[in-house]
């Protein structure tokens, strides 16, 4: 089996924490010129734009020399530039260091963080703003978590060891614990495992259950329960489907307070409204280091407000702003 061929080391550096986009110029095709190739790629509304950022200098080769405004198509050449993007509402919430070493850096990420760059949310990003913060360009994520969900995220910090820390999480080798705040339903009996097949469709928010193999396992236990009717919840995962705990306990009757997806997709809320978070916290982690075989035992520092401040967690700013 033929080895593909690494492309080219970028020569041009990150930008806030975000790698420049690579093009890779397909090896058949009608396209004269680079130019034709980037439109095409990019849409026909965005050609002012192509233009301008050749005439600029913005794309460039391998060699990290423009690329000529009326430079000729090359099969498999590839090109650099970087996005501009749309500014950004920053998440005004710290990341919290909860280890780092040579090899690793976890953290305990804040609610309404995208862990990495994605749709509209690229700078502020986890992984953006480790980078910046840490001073660490290479710094690449093993795993990931929802934006809307807080917790333990690792990050790796030589791009030729991710792929074993990757490992971890594929081959079900990280012990993952969470916590969540949901009603208490006295007549459900926990603990109990739940077993189903997820199914995420690409373009649709939410996700859904479907018959047949199950393909995510969760098990659900009570940790608590108190006023108002809410119970506390730790959940363990064996596997690790997108939005696996929140359909779990939906399932359940026990929706998870402040998901915006499940039982049913609520409205968007305003960029900036960061009120009312998901009450789901990703609480441990446990795995042996891959790299140097040290066993960690990893938790996070949160606490979910609806439990330990319920009327602070719901409470609604009387002008209907955005706090």
């Amino acid at each position: 089996m033929r080895r593909r061929t690494p492309p080219p080391p970028s020569p041009l550096p990150q930008r806030d924490g975000i790698d420049p986009v690579r093009v890779r110029l397909p090896g058949e095709g009608t396209w004269a010129t680079v130019r034709e190739h980037l439109v095409e790629r990019l849409g026909a509304a965005r050609a002012g734009v192509v233009d301008a950022m050749l005439e600029a200098g913005l794309v460039v080769g391998a060699d990290g020399r423009p690329v000529a405004p009326g430079a000729a198509y090359v099969p498999g050449m590839f090109v650099w530039y970087h996005r501009e993007l749309p500014p950004e509402v920053p998440v005004p919430f710290p990341l919290e260091i909860v280890h780092r070493d040579e090899h690793i850096v976890v953290v305990d990420k804040p609610h309404f963080l995208a862990t990495t760059p994605r749709g509209s949310h690229v700078t502020e990003s986890a992984l953006a703003r480790l980078r910046r913060e840490l001073d660490i360009p290479a710094l690449g994520a093993a795993h990931r978590l929802d934006r809307l969900t807080a917790g333990l995220v690792l990050f790796t910090v030589r791009p030729e060891e991710r792929g074993a820390y990757q490992s971890l999480f594929r081959d079900r080798l990280v012990r993952k614990a969470y916590e969540a705040v949901a009603p208490y339903d006295p007549a459900l009996t926990l603990p109990r495992t739940v077993r189903s097949r997820i199914v995420k469709e690409r373009g649709v928010l939410a996700a859904y259950e479907v018959a047949g193999e199950p393909n995510a396992v969760s098990r659900v236990e009570l940790v608590e329960h108190g006023a108002r009717g809410l119970g506390r919840y730790r959940l363990l995962p064996a596997t690790g489907q997108t939005h696996q705990l929140r359909v779990h306990m939906s399932t359940l009757g026990v929706p998870i307070l402040g998901d915006p997806l499940y039982p049913e997709v609520a409205a968007p809320v305003p960029a900036g409204d960061f009120r009312r978070p998901l009450q789901l916290l990703a609480r441990e982690l446990e795995f042996t280091d891959p790299v140097t075989g040290t066993e960690h035992r990893l938790r996070s520092g949160r606490v979910l407000e609806a439990w330990t401040s319920y009327d602070g967690w719901a409470a609604v700013p009387s002008s209907g702003a955005a706090q």
